[in-house]
């Protein structure tokens, strides 16, 4: 694959001289609320690199709480035993911040691991544009940019990332906040997939004005119970009280995505059209 670029703010994956973006599938390996440590988050990040191994991948996203320390010196340690390998395996990496990672430092110490210019910034993989955000602060400032950056791109696949969900329903709701700054600009801009974490479970819902909103915060073995939604969510189409993490592939017009489980099976397939 390609280098990264890093300009302004924005993260590129340039391909390689002769190689166009589109010319094969793009993939990408979302996953959230592992940051445990020690041999648990050790084994969770095995469990990637054998199934990226079969499966592979651009780009690895940390969906947040990368860091449940609170000590930098052990998240680096960390970080390099669960995911240093994505260096051989020419798999990129980028995230966003949860809220446990903000405790020190506002998470800044964490910046250089996941490829994190900023809190919050955008990134071309291919047809994809990802906007990663800082649900910590949903501050004037960051909604600002993500609808110039939204009102702005041309790209066919438009990934929004934060750690906290706009809609949950396990030990956590509905973020107030996203919901009232940041969905109806998703919905405006035509962002097609909304990923998220937070929860320690899965769950995928229908479509909400053409959004779709999918959360996996199963990289933590301490799994939430799931709950009934209330009135107004959009209709959740899957649920699973289950640990693993998410598998996204774009091959022109089409998404395939997977809940994948840290044994490396696929217990969810969903698909959008573009």
């Amino acid at each position: 694959m390609g280098r990264a670029v890093l300009l302004l703010g924005l993260v590129l994956c340039v391909p390689a001289a002769g190689q166009a973006s589109e010319e094969r599938p793009v993939s990408l390996v979302a996953v959230g609320d592992f940051g445990v440590g020690g041999e648990t988050q050790r084994r969770f990040g095995a469990a990637v690199r054998a199934f990226e191994a079969r499966n592979p991948a651009d780009l690895l996203v940390a969906l947040g709480d990368n860091d449940d320390t609170e000590d930098p010196s052990a998240f680096q340690a960390n970080w390099e035993a669960s995911f240093g390998w994505t260096r051989a395996a020419a798999v990129d990496v980028s995230g966003v911040l949860g809220n446990h990672d903000v405790r020190v430092e506002g998470g800044r110490y964490q910046f250089d691991q996941p490829q994190m210019p900023r809190r919050y910034f955008r990134r071309l993989v291919g047809p994809i544009e990802l906007y990663l955000l800082d649900s910590n602060n949903v501050d004037a400032a960051q909604t600002t940019w993500l609808r110039r950056t939204l009102a702005r791109s041309r790209a066919r696949w438009r990934i929004a990332v934060s750690h906290h969900p706009a809609f949950s329903c396990g030990k956590y709701s509905s973020h107030r906040t996203i919901v009232r700054e940041w969905v109806p600009l998703f919905e405006r801009y035509s962002v097609r997939l909304v990923l998220a974490a937070h929860d320690h479970n899965y769950q995928r819902f229908a479509p909400r004005r053409g959004v779709r909103y999918v959360l996996h915060g199963g990289g933590n073995p301490r799994l939430y119970a799931l709950r009934r939604c209330p009135a107004g969510y959009p209709r959740r189409l899957r649920a699973a009280f289950e640990g693993g993490f998410l598998y996204l592939v774009v091959r022109g017009g089409r998404l395939d995505g997977y809940a994948v489980t840290p044994a490396g099976r696929k217990t969810d397939h969903f698909v959008i059209r573009g």
